[in-house]
Formats: structure tokens, C-alpha cells, sequence
């Protein structure tokens, strides 16, 4: 007996031994022992039932098998929302009337001023196409040329914001819509003359005379690049063969659906929560401010994702009318264990253009990489709050500086959260960040028009311009 039970302890032994130096926990691959002891100790495998290995739910399990609580938490949500647009319901009845949304566009529309700022964004790439003929025939030096560019950018960008501060009748709907048209507008210009600069250093204009020879064929090529969903330019872009009517229907269905869920929440969801309040967000207390924030979280991170998949929708309606080919519009972002990663992958034609036009040019100014980096974000968050703060005419910083606390929690923070914790921390960002700060400018804008002196009309928040997605009667 005392040799067998040696014989057994040494098989037990030598089997963790074998499963410690490979570094295996599988309860299969525990039971592994040398065949010929095996056959001659048949209950050895029955005594060694123990080895080395954590529990599922450690952190060193790698969070594998988790299948089943996943999907008890998509139903809990599921169920959640369910009780809180039932309790909606309830309380506010049903608020949705998408017949004042196509009310309201018409009403909208109807206003010169951003009638006219659309209409005249035309002059600023005719500028452009003009200058760059000039060049290519050799009546302006390409040091004239780029010059002139630059003015003609300036004053694309100073163009709309004169209107919007300086013409009252300018709705916030035709506010954003300039301005988000005028900043893709430059950012486009900006791409083409520095690409076609890049050409002539190239010794490329030649070659392709033969295809410039006329002024038609140049703005075909030119206004099909400001139609196309990219933001840098190239004298080629790749093409798909044939435009897919499917295709076609299937995204234009999509946009459909996603603005009337987005008209949905915004109207049964979001309105309501601004009406309970009676100040703006920075002259509430704190327990009050947190609590509409908390409140805001849900409703303004689904609209948040419907954004993206309606930009997706869009983009690729375009590029399918288009035949437009490379339509990498964004990365897996929703993996990313890193904000670095997650901005980096959200949207890529914003990428592209920055690295291809800021970071690397400041490079070769002799620029540090990470420093030329931090100065691709600055320029990303403030662009962000120009976007919502001039048409809304309440500049409060607020999106800039949520930005930059992202920003320190993205450096200081990396090396502590990573795999599954840095891509939940992620997600908690995505959840109280930028999004968040967005809609407390509509809820001021909104608190402002109702309950303070009315403020230039917002395409949300406001009882004759205000957008049928926001437009509820005050109580």
C-alpha cells in the first residue's frame, strides 16, 4: 500500500508539474498522465482532482464563458427601458408628431440668410479651381497661388460666422447646417490645393495635362471630390463598377428609420427632463445638476448611436450614388481598450486628413510627433465646440475642457486599464463625455427661450424655429 500510494502522489505530482511549467487550467487537460501508469494504476486519475486555477469571474481568467451573462444583461436593459417608456408614456401620453417636423424644415428654410450662405459657398471653390488653372498655365507663381488660397480659406471660414452673429433671422437648424457645410467645405479646399501643390513638386502636372486640358473636366473632377465622403483629395479615386440599386434603397431606408427613432427619443424622451427644470446647468447646485445629468445619460448616449449609424447610413448612400470605392469610414471602435485607439478609429476621413495635412506636415516642420499629436487633438476638440457653441450663441467651454479630462485620463490612466477594463473604461467615457456636454447647450439654449429671455431660435429648443424633434408647448 505505501508503494502504491507513493506511485499515486508521484503520477498526481508530475501531473500539475506538466500543467504548471505549460501554464494550462483546463479541467480537461488535468486528468493527462503517463498512459503506462494509467494502465497500471487505474484510480490514480480519480485521486487527482486538483490543480492550479482561478475562479471564472477573477481577473485572470480572461473573461472567457461569459456568453449567458451577456445576454441576461441586453434582456435586463431590455426590460429597464421597457418600465421607463411605459412610465413615459404614463405620465406624458404620446408625444411624437412627426408631421411638425417636415412643418418646421419648411418654416426653416424659408430664411434667406442660411438660404444664401449655402448657395454661396459655390464662389469658394470656383476661387479655388480658378487659382490652380492659373497656376498650371503659369499666369500666377505658386507662391501667389498659395497665398491666394489661404485668403480664400480665411474667408470661407469667416463667412458664416459673421452671418450667424450678426443676422438675428438666422435659424439655429440653418446656423448648424452652415456651418457644418462650410467647415467640410474647407477642410476639402484646404486638401485640394495642398494635394495639387504636392503634384506640380512632384513633376505629375505634366503627365496629366492630357486630363486637365479643359475647365469642364477640372470642376467635374473638383465637384466630385466635395460630393464625394472623403475629405482628402486625389486626382483618382477609386470606383465600384456599377451602382447597386439595392443597395441604394437599403441605406436611404436606413436613414429614414434611424431620424424617426431619433425624432422619437428626442421628443418622448428628452423634452420632458428639460421641461422639470427651471435654471441652466451653471446656475444649478450641484445635487441638481448631477441629477439631470444622471437623468440625460441614457437618452443623449442613444441619440449619440444613432448619430453614428445615420452618419454611416449617409456615407455610404453617398459613396454608393458615387460609385465612390474606399469606404473605410471607421474602425472597430467599439473594441478599442485605449481613447487613443477609440479616436483613431471613430472617424476615419477626419483621421486621415489630419494626419495627412497637420501632423505630418508639422513633422516635417521638425515637431515631435507626440507634441504634433496633442495639437491634431486641440484643433479636433475646438473645432467640435465651434461647431455647437457659435450656433447656439452660448460658448461655455464645456465640450473642450470634458475633451481634455479624456485627454488626461487617456495618458495617465492607460497602463492601469487594459483588455476589458481599458475598453470598459472606454465605454464610461463615451457614456459621460463629449455627448453629454452637447446636450446641456441644448438644455440652456432651451431654458434660456422658456424661462429667460428668448435667445436666436434653435433648430431644437424653441416654440416657431425650434425643430418638431424638440418642440413640445411649455406647461
Amino acid at each position: 500500500m505505501a508503494a502504491m500510494r507513493k506511485r499515486f502522489a508521484s503520477v498526481c505530482s508530475s501531473s500539475s508539474a506538466e500543467e504548471d511549467s505549460a501554464g494550462l487550467y483546463d479541467s480537461a487537460a488535468m486528468s493527462v498522465s503517463d498512459p503506462a501508469s494509467e494502465q497500471e494504476h487505474p484510480y490514480a486519475s480519480l485521486l487527482c482532482c486538483h490543480s492550479v486555477q482561478d475562479s471564472l469571474l477573477s481577473s485572470n481568467s480572461s473573461f472567457t464563458r461569459y456568453r449567458g451573462i451577456l445576454n441576461w444583461i441586453i434582456i435586463l436593459l431590455v426590460l429597464t427601458h421597457a418600465h421607463l417608456f411605459l412610465e413615459n408614456f404614463i405620465q406624458h401620453g404620446f408625444l411624437i408628431d412627426v408631421k411638425k417636423v417636415f412643418q418646421h424644415l419648411i418654416e426653416d428654410y424659408n430664411t434667406c440668410s442660411s438660404v444664401s450662405l449655402i448657395l454661396g459657398a459655390n464662389i469658394f471653390p470656383i476661387t479655388a479651381l480658378l487659382l490652380e488653372k492659373s497656376q498650371e498655365k503659369g499666369i500666377l507663381s505658386h507662391a501667389n497661388g498659395q497665398h491666394l488660397h489661404l485668403v480664400n480659406l480665411g474667408l470661407l471660414l469667416l463667412c458664416p460666422a459673421a452671418v450667424i452673429v450678426h443676422e438675428p433671422a438666422t435659424s439655429t437648424g440653418g446656423a448648424f447646417l452652415s456651418l457644418w457645410l462650410y467647415t467640410v467645405l474647407g477642410m476639402k479646399l484646404y486638401s485640394y490645393q495642398e494635394a495639387n501643390r504636392w503634384y506640380r513638386q512632384a513633376h505629375l502636372a505634366d503627365a496629366d495635362k492630357d486630363h486637365n486640358g479643359s475647365a469642364a473636366q477640372k470642376a467635374h473632377n473638383l465637384y466630385y471630390f466635395l460630393l464625394a465622403p472623403t475629405l482628402c483629395y486625389q486626382r483618382d479615386f477609386p470606383c465600384t463598377p456599377k451602382v447597386r440599386i439595392n443597395n441604394l434603397l437599403h441605406r436611404l431606408l436606413e436613414m429614414v428609420i434611424v431620424i424617426q427613432i431619433m425624432v422619437g427619443i428626442v421628443q418622448q424622451w428628452i423634452e420632458p427632463i428639460f421641461q422639470r427644470s427651471e435654471h441652466s446647468f451653471s446656475s444649478m447646485d450641484i445635487t441638481m445638476r448631477v441629477e439631470h445629468l444622471v437623468e440625460l445619460v441614457a437618452p443623449t448616449h442613444f441619440l449619440w448611436l444613432l448619430v453614428f449609424f445615420l452618419s454611416h447610413s449617409s456615407l455610404n448612400f453617398c459613396a454608393e450614388l458615387l460609385r465612390f470605392g474606399d469606404r473605410h469610414f471607421y474602425g472597430d471602435w467599439w473594441n478599442a481598450t485605449t481613447l487613443i485607439a477609440f479616436w483613431k478609429n471613430w472617424n476615419i476621413p477626419f483621421q486621415k486628413w489630419c494626419h495627412r495635412h497637420v501632423h505630418t506636415q508639422l513633422v516635417g516642420e521638425n515637431v515631435p510627433s507626440s507634441r504634433a499629436e496633442l495639437l491634431v487633438f486641440l484643433m479636433s476638440a475646438a473645432v467640435l465646440e465651434y461647431m455647437f457653441a457659435l450656433p447656439l450663441c452660448n460658448c461655455r467651454l464645456w465640450i473642450f475642457a470634458v475633451m481634455m479630462f479624456e485627454l488626461l485620463v487617456a495618458v495617465f490612466l492607460r497602463d492601469y486599464f487594459q483588455g476589458n477594463y481599458g475598453n470598459g473604461l472606454v465605454w464610461l467615457c463615451l457614456l459621460l463625455g463629449p455627448p453629454l456636454a452637447v446636450i446641456t447647450y441644448f438644455h440652456d439654449h432651451y431654458i434660456s427661450f422658456h424661462h429667460g429671455h428668448p435667445s436666436p431660435s434653435s433648430p431644437l429648443m424653441s416654440d416657431h424655429r425650434l425643430p418638431s424633434t424638440f418642440l413640445l408647448e411649455p406647461q
